[in-house]
This record gives structure tokens, C-alpha cells and sequence, in this order.
């Protein structure tokens, strides 16, 4: 695996700007992100880095906003530690926890153990969060559900605490998924399998229930492959994208028989299911 270089941005003011920053970054190859009382922490891989890396990232050059950086390499040793600087648990809607092995065990009727290492998915970002709250407000009893763009394998997880079986985990980069079967195994998942790769992996497959917190594009060149492996009463829930892409994302759903039910807002970013 590859070492990581980590971008340390301090922003003035923080809002909107954190938001719009963490999705051109992600455009161009930046992977995990972490807030701070600063700005953004943001890491890509070596392999991915080069020296006009940030020349896409049009928010950089915004009158705006004041926005500063500095760059470093992590070795891949030293990302755990990192993420024990950083990583702070989080509890949403007083029932569902998402910690690391060392917080105290929670009271909340759910507890997800998360060893996010470079991996997306800790639940303090505004779209995962918001997932978590979607898939709390729903029966997976017994459903067929794909965590698309499953990143640390918390949505998965949860899916399985909510008593879905099977569920199918699925991300294209190797720490995403190398992460998510570490996470599986410490939250004693049984229904739970893991994969590396993308859309074509869902050729023959069908799901009750798909969740994808992925950027607006690759939802948008998806949504098709998606809606193939879907079942004529299946449920949709989507997050990864703000509020300006609402439109454009509830119409992709609409060609494919699905229909908005519940939208959720945190700052600039939502998320929306759907039920065909």
C-alpha cells in the first residue's frame, strides 16, 4: 500500500467553504477528510499525487474566503495514529453509536466499532451521518441491501445490527475495502461480505435495498446499473452530493421508477431515499 500526503487547510471563514473544498478535493483523488477547528485535513495517496494537484480546485482562487495550506507525508505506520488524534465518537438520534476500539462502550441501542484508518465513513461527516439516520428510520429486517462506496463498512454494519441479511459491501479503492473487512470481523458481522471494485460487480445481482453515499457524477453514470439490480418494490438512499445537485439527482432517480420519500439537510449537503 501506498504512503499518504496530508494537506492541512485553514479556512476563513470555515462555512460554506469546508463543504465545497471536501468535494473538489474528492474530485481530484483526495480520499478522507477530517474538520477541524482550523480548516481541513484532507490525504491522498502517493500514487495519486502530483505537483498541480490542487490547479482543479477552483474554491482555492475564491475572493470569498481566505484559504491557506500545508503539506506533509504519512508514512502508512503512523495513520492510526493520526485517526486516535482525531477520531472522536459520535452518536446519532441517541441511538446508534460509531466509535474506535479505545472509547468507552456507549449506552445507545447500536455500537459500531470503527478503525477507520484511511478510509471515508466515520459518521462526522454531514453525509454519513445522515445515512446512519436514514437507515434507522427503515425496516432491513430480512432485506437484500448493497452499501455502495462503503468506505469503512459502517452503513454495512449497521445494516446488519438492523437485522438486513445479506448485505454486500462494495469499494473501489483497497483501503476502503481492506478497511471495511478489518471492521466487519471487529463487529462480529456474519451476513456481511466485502468487495473491491465497482458498479460491474452488480451484474446478476439483485438488492431490496441500495445505499450509496457517493459523489453526484458517479451516482449520476450509475444510477442505470443501480436500478437494474433493484427490486420492483426496492428502497434507494442516497447522500454524497449538495443541495444545489437535488434536482438533478431526484430526476436520474425518477427516469428509473423511483420517488422521492425523505429528504435530510446538514449545512450544504443532503441526502434523499427513494422508493420505486
Amino acid at each position: 500500500m501506498a504512503n499518504y500526503i496530508e494537506y492541512h487547510f485553514t479556512i476563513s471563514p470555515p462555512q460554506p467553504a469546508s463543504e465545497i473544498l471536501i468535494a473538489e478535493l474528492g474530485a481530484v483523488d483526495f480520499e478522507s477528510f477530517v474538520e477541524d477547528e482550523e480548516g481541513v485535513l484532507a490525504y491522498i495517496s502517493e500514487e495519486l499525487w502530483h505537483p498541480n494537484i490542487l490547479d482543479e480546485v477552483s474554491i482555492l482562487n475564491s475572493e470569498a474566503f481566505a484559504i491557506t495550506f500545508s503539506r506533509r507525508a504519512i508514512p502508512q505506520q503512523n495513520w492510526n495514529a493520526e485517526w486516535e488524534r482525531n477520531f472522536h465518537p459520535i452518536v446519532v438520534d441517541d441511538t446508534c453509536t460509531v466509535r474506535a476500539p479505545f472509547h468507552q462502550r456507549p449506552e445507545t441501542t447500536y455500537d459500531i466499532i470503527i478503525e477507520p484508518k484511511m478510509s471515508f465513513g466515520t459518521g462526522h461527516h454531514e453525509t454519513t451521518h445522515m445515512m446512519i439516520q436514514q437507515l434507522l428510520s427503515l425496516d432491513l429486517s430480512g432485506r437484500r441491501v448493497l452499501d455502495m462506496g462503503c468506505g469503512t463498512g459502517v452503513l454495512a454494519i449497521l445494516a446488519e445490527k438492523l437485522k438486513a441479511n445479506p448485505i454486500m459491501a462494495i469499494d473501489i479503492d483497497e483501503w476502503c475495502y481492506l478497511n471495511t473487512l478489518e471492521n466487519i470481523a471487529r463487529n462480529n458481522c456474519q451476513h456481511v461480505k466485502a468487495f473491491q471494485g465497482d458498479a460491474s460487480l452488480l451484474e446478476g445481482k439483485m438488492f431490496d435495498v441500495v445505499l450509496a453515499n457517493i459523489n453526484r457524477n458517479t451516482l449520476l453514470q450509475d444510477m442505470k446499473v443501480y436500478a437494474a439490480a433493484m427490486t420492483p418494490e426496492a428502497s434507494l438512499v442516497l447522500s454524497g452530493f449538495f443541495m444545489t445537485d437535488h434536482e438533478d439527482i431526484t430526476r436520474s432517480c425518477e427516469q428509473f421508477g423511483f420517488q422521492p420519500m425523505k429528504t435530510l439537510q446538514r449545512n450544504d449537503w443532503i441526502s434523499v431515499s427513494f422508493q420505486r
